[in-house]
Order: structure tokens, then C-alpha cells, then sequence
């Protein structure tokens, strides 16, 4: 089991991508975002996940400049928005994020959302990236099993991630066993429901129990059950703290025990009603 920061799964194509990373969602571009990534490098992070609609891809870039660490030694990972899903349109919109980034690859690529009717053409223009050699993973994000179940048919390579909304109250059961069946990771958004379930008295009960906090709870049960998992802060004792998850474990009846408290709930949009 995973026993540090650095700790990688291996995706589908070979490629390895540190088992937790950080989330960059609504941080706020310029120095918040810049000091947010040079605070978890220095502090053993080596995955960074933004998007082009999250408007912090110029500060993500700065900050993995300034943080002095060699860019092959990081996983870096953004996301084709909804209006710019199509073939030409994804190729030019990776370009862009390249170009605001100041980097010349990222590590992984992913569609942001489904949507209703273009997400197959969005995909072949990912596979093009991926053949040309202009980014090491392609995946999706948000995908449904019947979105997924389009793209292994009509693709020519399997995404190698699925990130999606996954917490202990959305623990996405028939999503996850499609995913391991195909050899799909899952990636967490969203790991701790915007702090919600910090308050849960099951997972206080057993912060106490371990002498942890109830999000170092939450993030261990993410990676005990082998999902990559991108908790956003944008303090550094807090974004310290969230990878402090690497000096226990959870037994089977912990994890039984937060695996019962799924109740299908979304703090975010079904991507099957998320209007483009």
C-alpha cells in the first residue's frame, strides 16, 4: 500500500502519476494560486491538477517555475473546457493551455465534461495529441458509464483516468467496478463534499480513533481504495496536513463503516444534466 506523497499508481499506457496531488479548483489566479503550488512542491507534491475554465493556468505555470523543482519530476495535469469541444477546436485549446502554462507537455489531458454530441470528436483530437507525442495520458472527467462505454468503441485507446465527483457520500459504486474492469483509474474531485463531511460524526469518530484529522480520514479511505485523490487548499499548514495520510491505515471495518454512509448525494452536477 501506498506508503508516501511520491507514491505512484500506473496508469493503462504505462505512464505513473503520484497517488494524491493537488486540486486548483476556484483558487484565485495570480499570487494565491502561484504561492499554492510553490507551497506543495516544497512540501513533496509532485501533481498539480488545474483547467482551462478553473482561469489560474498562467499562475499554475508561474508557480511550477518558481518552485525550483525540475519539470520532469512533476505530473502535471488540465482539462478541455465545454466550448471548445470538437476536433479542431480541443487541438487549438491545448495549445492555449501549453501557451499559458509556459510548459511544452502536460502529463495527462482530459475532457472536463461529456456534454451531449461531441465528446467522441473531442476524444480523437486527445488520441491525436497523445500519437503526435504532445501530451504522456489522455482521460475523461465527469463520464458516465454509458459516455465511457461510446468511447471504448469508437476510440482507439482507453482514457487512462476518470476523474469524478467521489466522497464518502457519493462513492460511485458501478462507476468505480466499470472503471477497475476496464483499467480506468478513478480520480476524486471534490474528496471532502467542500468540507461537509468533516463534520460527519462517523468520520469524527474515527479521526479520534486514529489520532488523525477527518480529512486525513477521508483522503486515506480515497487511496485504501485505490482512487487518486487532488484535496485543494490554499494554506500551506493545510495542504501539509492533507497528505500527512501516509503513517496508517484504515482496517476493513473502518472502511466498511465510511463506505456505508453513500447516499448518492452530489455536491456538484450530474453530468447528465450539466447544461453546456
Amino acid at each position: 500500500m501506498y506508503k508516501s506523497l511520491q507514491d505512484t499508481v500506473e496508469l493503462n499506457n504505462g505512464v505513473k502519476m503520484p497517488v494524491m496531488g493537488l486540486g486548483v479548483f476556484k483558487v484565485e489566479d495570480g499570487t494565491t494560486v502561484v504561492e499554492s503550488v510553490k507551497a506543495a512542491i516544497k512540501n513533496g507534491y509532485r501533481s498539480i491538477d488545474t483547467a482551462s475554465i478553473y482561469g489560474n493556468e498562467i499562475g499554475v505555470g508561474q508557480g511550477i517555475k518558481e518552485s525550483g523543482v525540475p519539470r520532469e519530476e512533476l505530473f502535471i495535469t488540465s482539462k478541455v473546457w465545454n466550448s471548445d469541444h470538437g476536433f479542431e477546436s480541443t487541438l487549438a485549446a491545448y495549445e492555449t493551455t501549453l501557451e499559458k502554462m509556459g510548459l511544452e507537455y502536460l502529463d495527462l489531458y482530459l475532457i472536463h465534461w461529456p456534454g451531449q454530441d461531441k465528446y467522441v470528436e473531442t476524444w480523437k483530437a486527445l488520441e491525436k495529441l497523445y500519437k503526435d507525442g504532445k501530451v504522456r495520458a489522455i482521460g475523461v472527467s465527469n463520464f458516465h458509464i454509458h459516455h465511457l462505454e461510446n468511447i471504448l468503441e469508437a476510440g482507439e485507446f482507453k482514457p487512462v483516468i476518470n476523474q469524478v465527483e467521489y466522497h464518502p457520500h457519493l462513492s460511485q459504486v458501478e462507476l468505480r467496478e466499470f472503471c477497475e474492469k476496464e483499467n480506468i483509474q478513478l480520480e476524486a474531485w471534490s474528496p471532502l463534499k467542500k468540507g461537509e463531511l468533516l463534520k460527519d460524526a462517523e468520520i469524527q469518530r474515527l479521526a479520534e480513533k486514529h489520532k488523525k484529522t477527518p480529512a486525513q480520514i477521508i483522503l486515506r479511505w480515497d487511496i485504501q481504495n485505490n482512487v487518486i485523490t487532488i484535496p485543494k487548499s490554499i494554506k500551506e499548514h493545510r495542504i501539509i496536513e492533507n497528505a500527512d495520510i501516509f503513517d496508517f491505515s484504515l482496517d476493513a471495518e473502518d472502511i466498511e463503516a465510511i463506505n456505508a454512509l453513500n447516499i448518492n448525494d452530489r455536491s456538484g452536477s450530474d453530468p447528465d444534466a450539466f447544461i453546456f
